[in-house]
């Protein structure tokens, strides 16, 4: 095991058998299948957050565009797709081949999206918006490139504590701009 093991994890377009391969790691056909359903057991365990789609619905009705930028391994992908279908883009790094904090990353949900972020040398960075559960990959990292990023702690100790919070806030901060 090395550090880039995470990075080529994250970033490498195959599945688990592709990977141990592409890893020199020799499985036993035994192994392999175990690891494969463990695997699948997950991958039919992973649901959206409860405020996931009100959230989406939400900002859509406003005409947002919205995507999903992630660090995902190849095989969740697929499922990430499916949990959250019809989005304007996404952005996953085993499917790009860039992992957050990458700036490259940012970049290219933005160009998915079809828009530019802002200088980040400005106060006001743009129009992009970006909310997560890690302050260096769904803040800082895209602060970094002109994008708004929010921290949303789940756990009730920052002040975005759900979907519901940011995505009522963007709306607020629209309604304000129109007044």
């Amino acid at each position: 095991v090395s550090p880039r093991d995470v990075q080529t994890l994250m970033t490498f377009a195959g599945n688990l058998a592709d990977l141990a391969e592409h890893l020199e790691i020799e499985l036993l056909p035994s192994q392999r299948a175990k690891l494969q359903a463990a695997l699948d057991l997950e991958l039919r365990s992973m649901q959206t957050y409860d405020d996931a789609w009100p959230a989406i619905e939400l900002l859509a009705a406003r005409g947002i565009k919205i995507a999903v930028c992630s660090n995902l391994a190849w095989d969740y992908c697929e499922k990430a797709r499916l949990l959250l279908p019809g989005l304007d883009a996404y952005a996953l790094s085993s499917e790009c081949g860039l992992m957050k904090p990458d700036p490259m990353i940012y970049r290219h949900v933005c160009s998915a999206l079809g828009v530019q972020p802002g200088n980040p040398a400005d106060t006001d960075p743009g129009r992009v918006l970006m909310v997560g559960d890690s302050r260096k990959c769904d803040e800082q990292g895209p602060r970094a490139c002109g994008i708004l990023g929010y921290h949303l702690d789940r756990g009730g100790a920052g002040p975005l504590k759900s979907l519901l919070d940011f995505s009522a806030a963007v709306v607020e901060s629209l309604d304000v701009e129109q007044e």
